[in-house]
């Protein structure tokens, strides 16, 4: 049995109708010869495309030769009015500042101190999936839920229900129905004077996040100076200078860096969490395995305890190379560069596929099946170090990829100890927008386990 797939476009559209169909969904946009293909071009009037599933190309751009491949301000145009000059959209100086601040709070230890926090959030989670009762279940909005707890308790040390992150979350979602991942924007050459074409649902609903993260923002401040702060990320991350100019985000720089921690963190969670217990029910041995791994933990399990959950890891990874939250990044060559024997003059925009690569045929044994097994073998582990980058790689590592490989275990673990989940209701779709998504989401009944 495969997992449910975009039917990918075999024949060649007008640019108009590849507009219109990237607007709607990046992934059935696509031809289905990129499953195959190792670069692609893509031209526009107005700039070149270049589609990179080369493993030694990715590694040239995302790990050799970054500074010359920095990201590409046409993603970020769709976002600018949540994310500001968050750490997601800048590059250079600015960037590696950023980054030397906000690193030292993901580190090992740090996250052995925000475990509480997240299994916290993670007993929420199934306690509210208790409450709803039996019967079909749209899992996307509770994993939703469950992945702003996560980030709200780990943060700011709040729950969910807390009046100003509800508030928060409810505006997110309004977010989300109203701005795409690429506006027209990115496909233009306009000045910066020009406005961006933000619809004005989103502009308001980002407006609202941002003045709601900004209270938050500004009460720490006061706590922080107060000597009256809880010792969480937001305290760890306001509080570390550079250590090259000894400088501080101030409280209105934090906003933007808030709002790109809710967005990637809560926004890719959720997704991955909800399409792994999609394939959990669509794979009922599978789940079984991964229930049995998780009721060998203690009550209340450790830190140290999650390194035991070795099953349910790979069927999270997995999941991550079916269905990658994130299924393209865009970067920018700054000078003339020579990919595959074609001659890339600066300004292109140099595209990598998770969302194509994890599923190259080239790449992985049976590539569009569920196989968690596949990553106990010799090819398996191969494949991944070539083909599998959900977290991008390379200097701009998604900080938050450690955090997110013990929360998604650990919601997993948590749940499948309380609840069996089955298919209910029609096929998902998947789509991208912000992140890959269900397109009328992911229904599952889901009944006490045994």
């Amino acid at each position: 049995m495969i997992p449910p797939k975009p039917a990918a476009r075999a024949e060649k559209v007008s640019l108009f109708r590849y507009l219109r169909l990237f607007r709607q969904d990046i992934l059935s946009a696509q031809p289905a010869r990129l499953y195959r293909a190792l670069m692609a071009e893509f031209r526009t009037p107005f700039f070149r495309s270049y589609l990179c599933n080369d493993p030694a190309l990715i590694d040239r751009i995302l790990k050799e030769e970054p500074a010359n491949f920095p990201k590409s301000e046409r993603v970020g145009e769709g976002l600018m009015p949540l994310l500001g000059r968050s750490v997601f959209v800048t590059n250079g100086a600015e960037w590696e500042s950023q980054r030397r601040i906000i690193d030292p709070a993901f580190e090992g230890g740090r996250l052995r101190e925000t475990y509480p926090a997240m299994l916290a959030a993670a007993n929420a989670a199934v306690a509210r999936m208790q409450g709803r009762g039996n019967g079909p279940l749209e899992v996307e909005a509770e994993m939703s839920h469950a992945a702003a707890d996560v980030i709200f308790r780990t943060l700011f040390s709040i729950p969910i229900d807390h009046a100003v992150a509800a508030r928060v979350f409810a505006r997110f979602r309004d977010y989300q129905r109203a701005q795409p991942l690429l506006n027209l924007a990115a496909f233009l050459p306009l000045p910066r004077w020009m406005p961006r074409f933000h619809r004005r649902s989103a502009r308001r609903a980002a407006r609202d996040i941002r003045r709601l993260m900004t209270d938050l923002t500004e009460e720490r401040a006061t706590a922080i100076h107060a000597g009256r702060a809880p010792d969480d990320l937001a305290t760890k991350i306001m509080t570390t200078p550079d250590p090259q100019t000894g400088r501080c985000f101030s409280p209105a720089e934090m906003v933007d860096q808030v709002a790109i921690f809710f967005l990637a963190g809560h926004e890719t969670s959720a997704s991955a969490l909800a399409w792994a217990l999609y394939l959990l029910a669509l794979f009922p041995d599978v789940q079984t395995r991964a229930r049995a791994e998780a009721q060998a933990l203690p009550e209340n399990p450790t830190f140290s305890d999650i390194s035991r959950l070795g099953f349910l890891r790979d069927i999270f990874r997995e999941t991550l190379r079916l269905y990658p939250p994130v299924p393209m990044m865009v970067r920018e060559n700054r000078c003339p560069v020579e990919f595959r024997g074609r001659d890339i003059a600066p300004g292109a925009q140099i595209v990598l596929s998770p969302w194509h690569v994890h599923r190259h045929e080239r790449f992985w044994d049976r590539p569009d099946h569920f196989d968690p097994d596949r990553w106990q073998t010799s090819q398996g582990r191969t494949a991944a170090r070539a083909a599998w980058f959900p977290f991008s790689s390379g200097p701009r590592v998604c900080p938050g990829a450690g955090f997110a490989m013990i929360e998604g275990p650990l919601i997993l673990a948590l749940l499948l100890r309380e609840f069996r989940f089955a298919t209910a209701g029609p096929e998902p779709v998947p789509v991208a927008h912000l992140t890959v998504r269900s397109r009328c989401g992911i229904w599952l009944s889901v009944t006490p386990a045994e």
